[in-house]
């Protein structure tokens, strides 16, 4: 609780010093859980989608995984699971109504704490709902491998906070133009203000591989020469053309289907770029581009 009151007192204050000090930190501390934010510029990009089927991938392979739902009071984690929603659980954390354990939804190793859904009480209150997060991280560190963020899209102070304080981010892109620019803006304001110099990137929805390509390598080095920052590319996932009321059962499906294998390839090279982090690994950006997009490709 007092590691978190510090960093936010550092973030309103805009001692950007003291709050750069702390992410690193907390970036320090891999003996603990590993956060990870999936977020991104623009909203409708399959963030939430992604961050599920990643945190039940990581749960699968034995990690003790907690996926939070960030967007408080739009929450889709449960929906898209096809829980019933429940705004009390939720809002009860909140208020110290309920104990944390009690407000999870818990699948052997995987754990999702989800938000409300146009709750009124929750909408009129003048809750801090961001340092509540940051006091979850803080209080549930040792009890977890993973802690993934399902973040809000865009520029709110919120939503800057929990990117910039977790361990790493993966910025969820489409080739949409405005999700391309978008997610720029926020890497740029996190490098600025916070000091944040590498991120993941996923690509989502693509058609065909050269788009891919162009998207990240876009990406990578428009943030690298105008930013001085690196992204680790994680790969891609090509449109899906599925019914609308199938998409989520496909989505989320643990099958031998090329989708699935798609995505494992992904969570697999993040593990390994997880790997190169701890071990300090170092290498050329432009190098380490060229290899990504080559491979991934």
């Amino acid at each position: 609780m007092q590691k978190t009151s510090e960093w936010l007192m550092s973030f309103n204050s805009s001692q950007r010093q003291q709050v750069q000090a702390l992410i690193h930190e907390r970036k320090k501390s891999f003996n603990k859980s590993v956060t990870v934010s999936f977020t991104g510029g623009k909203g409708g990009v399959g963030k939430t989608s992604i961050a599920l089927k990643f945190a039940k991938e990581l749960a699968n392979q034995g990690y003790k995984t907690l996926l939070i739902d960030c967007d408080y009071n739009l929450s889709n984690t449960a929906i898209r699971l096809g829980l019933p929603l429940n705004n009390s659980n939720f809002y009860s954390l909140l208020t110290a109504q309920k104990s944390f354990e009690d407000c999870l939804h818990i699948e052997g190793n995987f754990h999702l704490l989800s938000a409300c859904n146009g709750d009124l009480d929750l909408f009129e209150s003048k809750l801090k709902l961001e340092e509540l997060i940051l006091d979850i991280i803080a209080g549930h560190e040792d009890d977890f491998d993973f802690i993934l963020l399902d973040c809000p899209a865009g520029l709110s102070k919120e939503a800057l906070i929990l990117n910039a304080y977790c361990d790493q981010r993966i910025f969820v892109v489409t080739p949409d133009k405005a999700s391309i620019t978008d997610s720029y803006s926020l890497m740029k304001v996190l490098s600025t203000k916070f000091g944040v110099k590498e991120n993941h990137l996923l690509v989502n929805m693509y058609l065909t591989s050269k788009q891919f390509q162009r998207v990240a390598v876009t990406i990578s080095e428009t943030v690298e020469n105008f930013l001085g920052c690196r992204t680790n590319i994680l790969g891609g996932l090509k449109r899906i053309e599925v019914e609308h009321s199938r998409f989520d059962n496909f989505f989320l499906a643990n099958t031998e289907s090329g989708f699935h294998k798609k995505f494992l390839q992904v969570v697999h090279r993040y593990s390994d770029d997880l790997s190169r982090s701890l071990g300090e690994f170092n290498s050329s950006s432009r190098n380490r581009l060229e290899q990504d997009v080559q491979t991934i490709s």
